[in-house]
Order: C-alpha cells, then structure tokens, then sequence
C-alpha cells in the first residue's frame, strides 16, 4: 500500500507538469549530478567571455590581480608574500586578502608554472594575456568550484533535507538549481574573475554542520572561510549568537564554549602560522586586510554610505578615523537585535536568518564595501529559498543590477542578460502552490513591484545607449545605486522582522524540538 501511495504522489506531480518530477523517480543524487553538470556548462559559457581588465594595461584588471599572486607565491618565501620589496612591489597588486587565499594562490600558481612556465615568471609575466594562459587561468576558478562550493552544497542541501519527506525532493532540486545556477556568484567568478566560491563554499560547509549539530566541525570550516576572505566576517555574527545560545543551554556552558574557542584559534594558528613568528610580520598582513586609507568608500555601491553621499559629504564632514568609529558603531547596532533574537532562542531556521540579517548589515554599513559583497548576504539568501522565495527572487534581481555596471566595463552585458534570463526560467519553473503564492502576492503588490521591475529595465537601456550629462558623469550609476539601495533596506527589515517572529511559528528545519 505505501509503494502505490508513494507512486500516486509521483503520478500527481506529473500531471501537474511539475518540471522537477524527474528529481523523485531519480533520486536527490543523481539529480544533484545532472543540475552540477548544467551548472559546470553555463559556467563554462559565461568564461568564454572578457573578464576584469582584459586588454587593459598597465595594470589591467582583478583577472591580473590572481595571476600576480600566483606569480609572487610561487616565486617568493612564504614570509615575503605580504612584504613589500623590490621583489613584490605591493603596489601593483598586492596580496590583500588572508594567508589561505595566499596558499591557493600557490597552489594554482604550481598548476600554470609546470604547464605553462612564462604566465607565473617574476616580473616578465605581468601582463600575460596569452590564450592558453587565459584558458588555464579560468579551469582554476572552475576546479575550485569543482573541488569546494558543489561538496559543499551537497552537504547542506542533505543536511536541510533530512526533516523533508520524499514528497517534497522536488522542491530540494529547485533549490540545488537556485544555489549552483545563482547568476550574481556566476558573473563575478567566472566572468569578471574571482575565487568567492572557495570562501562561499567553506561557508556552506558551515551552516550545514551547524544544521547537523558538528559544531566543532562548522568552527574549523568558517574559520578557514575567514582565512580566505575577511568579507566572510558579515557572517561572524550569526554564527558566534548562534552558537553561543546553543552552548547557554547545555549543562555546561564554559565548557562548551571553550571547546569552540580553542578550535577557533587552532585553526586560525595553523593557518597564519607562517606570519605568527613575529608582531611586525603579523601586522604586516593585517595592515593589507584592511586598507583604511581608501576612505569609507570608492565605487557607487548600493550600501548606506555611498547612497546618502548624494545628499551627505561623508569625506568632507569626517575625517578617515571618525568614519571608521561611525560604520563600526552603524554595523555593530544594526546586527544586534538579530544576534539577540539567537542567543535566546537559537533554532536553525533562525540561523539562516541571522546569517542574511549579519551580512545585511556589513553591506550596508560597514567601511569599504565593494560592488562584489553583494554575493554574502545573497549566500544565505539562496539557502532560505524555499522557506522565502520572494526575497531571494528579488535579492538576487537587484543584488544583479547593482553589480551591472561594473559588468558593463568588463563587456559582460550579453552574458550578464543570458544569466538574468536563465535565473528567472529556472525560478518560475517550480512548485505551482509557489506560483500561486507569488501570483498573489504581485496582485497585493502589482502596482510598486512592476513599477520597479519597469525602473529597472529602463535604466538598464538608458545605461546601455544614453550618455550622462557633462556635469554629472555618474548620474546613471547614482540612479541605479539608489534604486537597488532602496529595496536592500525594506528587504533588510523585512528579514529581521521575521527573525523575531519564528517563536510565534513552527519552523520546518527543526520541527518545533528546541535545543537542549
């Protein structure tokens, strides 16, 4: 009997022409399987585009910037990566980012050195822009996404999994799509040339041992993201409230909590161990980790900072250190109702919540944010999919635009367009209960939601072929920024609104158990 139940929900689904049915009679593996491989070919396709300062000299672009560490760390000791030199000029690309960023660095650098000697030589490669190398230089991005952010994934989505029926694997293919096919991460890896997919990835890893209770296993995989990229700091906060309320409910929580710590340190020890022999060659690193003197903020990005300069000389009114005390003081109050809400009631839907609200928070008020951060606060965005669809959709809708013109410069637009488009194929192909719950949900909102779909449109055109007056030669990056800014902020208290109101409702991940 319960074979030919099973087999008429699988029959419904059909006739349903759910797109995902073939995920149920496939099982989550081999599903897993086909969507990576999909996956892995679109971004194959988007590599085969221009990419970061292509053709541009003399110092090109981010594409350079990787290549360039991989010239340093396979040519120079470990102790000179961060040292500025005759040798390592840090001012034509320096290594910015933490000790494990430099060691993948080394590692892919080993990689073009026995392959293809001349696009990692000290000082004669910088530049090199030859097709093999090109090719070489994108497999690298490919194989991390290979070797990180799709295990990773795996991990989390079985660990989300765990508490859904067999009924419901459809709705865990979509979200294995939403997360792998996300086109912000997609565009700025594999076309304007990055490596976030190892930090996002070792972030994933993560949240889902926090889901399956590895603590200690989540401490080592987020420190190590931190050791990546210090962006994976928008995360801190929901992760140290998390499971600090978790330990306040244990038998002993000093216990508990110095378990976690000396896990912490030991992984960050073993990692920066190499710049640990001496407080200069600490410092040194950090100083790189954290470049104050370019001011509160660069580019137009859509976060509080650059948004409100329009109105507000931030530069001129405050002098570089008073900035930095107001964005700290900004960020700090800004995430702590969040880490409040899980330290008292810790739940890992509640979790995911707070990792959104965490990064929510760093992207719009901390000190130097970059178009690219946008991707944080879309990783936890995508993890929530199916418990919030409609923030997702429209994060990631916005989250896209925002990073538009910086695309534009890199001559992505027609890969950026097929990304959009494919994104919104794949969204709409779902559950039909979820269709109806967005159908009406744009009929309550039709009017503000297609006027700012339509805004969004327009500008992408006007962008594209209209030039901005003489007097204001970044009026157009100024509209988008504050459009995109505008609905960061509502989705930002709309998410921790609903944070604090998970005690009010059952939560799915965990079924209404409370932590011991």
């Amino acid at each position: 009997m319960g074979n030919k139940k099973e087999r008429k929900v699988i029959i419904i689904d059909q006739n349903d022409k759910n797109p995902w049915w073939w995920s149920l009679n496939k099982g989550f593996g081999a599903s897993f399987l086909c969507i990576s491989l999909f996956a892995l070919l679109v971004r194959l396709a988007v590599s085969l585009h221009p990419y970061s300062g292509a053709g541009n000299p003399p110092k090109f672009g981010d594409f350079e910037a990787q290549r360039h560490w991989m010239e340093i760390t396979t040519n120079l000791p470990v102790k000179e990566w961060y040292h500025n030199s005759t040798a390592n000029d840090l001012s034509y690309w320096g290594l910015d980012y933490p000790p494990l960023t430099a060691y993948q660095s080394y590692v892919h650098g080993i990689f073009l050195k026995s392959v293809l000697p001349e696009s990692v030589s000290l000082f004669t490669s910088r530049g090199h822009e030859s097709y093999f190398g090109k090719l070489l230089m994108r497999w690298t991005v490919l194989s991390s996404d290979i070797l990180v952010f799709l295990p990773a994934v795996f991990y989390f989505v079985l660990s989300y999994s765990a508490s859904r029926s067999r009924r419901h694997q459809s709705d865990v293919a979509w979200l294995v799509a939403m997360i792998l096919l996300n086109p912000c991460l997609i565009a700025i890896d594999h076309g304007h040339f990055q490596f976030n997919s190892i930090s996002l990835g070792l972030t994933i890893g993560a949240v889902a041992a926090v889901i399956s209770s590895r603590e200690l296993v989540a401490c080592t995989l987020f420190t190590l993201a931190l050791s990546h990229k210090q962006m994976s700091a928008y995360f801190a906060p929901a992760f140290f409230s998390h499971l600090l309320g978790r330990c306040l409910r244990r038998r002993n929580p000093f216990l508990e909590v110095s378990k976690l710590a000396l896990v912490v340190i030991g992984t960050f020890a073993v990692v920066w161990w190499p710049y640990l022999h001496s407080k200069e060659a600490f410092l040194e690193v950090l100083a790189r980790l954290a470049p104050f003197e370019r001011g509160i903020y660069e580019d137009y990005v859509a976060n509080f900072w650059c948004t409100t300069s329009i109105l507000i000389k931030w530069k001129k009114l405050f002098d570089n250190q008073s900035l930095r005390l107001i964005s700290l003081v900004a960020t700090v109050s800004t995430c702590l109702p969040s880490m409040v809400q899980q330290i008292k009631d810790p739940s890992n839907k509640g979790f995911l919540y707070g990792l959104l609200n965490s990064s929510f928070s760093f992207y719009l008020f901390s000190f130097q944010v970059h178009e690219k951060s946008i991707l944080l606060p879309l990783l936890p965005a995508s993890l929530l999919a199916l418990e919030e669809p409609l923030v997702f959709r429209w994060l990631t809708h916005f989250g896209l635009f925002s990073m538009f013109p910086l695309l534009c410069r890199d001559r992505l637009v027609l890969a950026y367009i097929a990304l959009f488009s494919l994104f919104y194929l794949l969204f709409y192909a779902p559950r039909k209960k979820d269709s109806g719950k967005i159908r009406s949900f744009f009929t309550f909102k039709s009017l503000v939601t297609s006027l700012l779909v339509f805004c969004s449109f327009v500008l992408h055109v006007v962008y594209m072929i209209m030039d901005p007056p003489k007097r204001y030669p970044f009026l157009f990056e100024a509209m988008i920024m504050s459009v995109c800014f505008s609905q960061f902020v509502w989705l930002a208290l709309y998410t921790n609104t609903k944070q604090w109101q998970l005690h009010k409702q059952p939560t799915s991940l965990e079924k209404d158990k409370k932590l011991r």
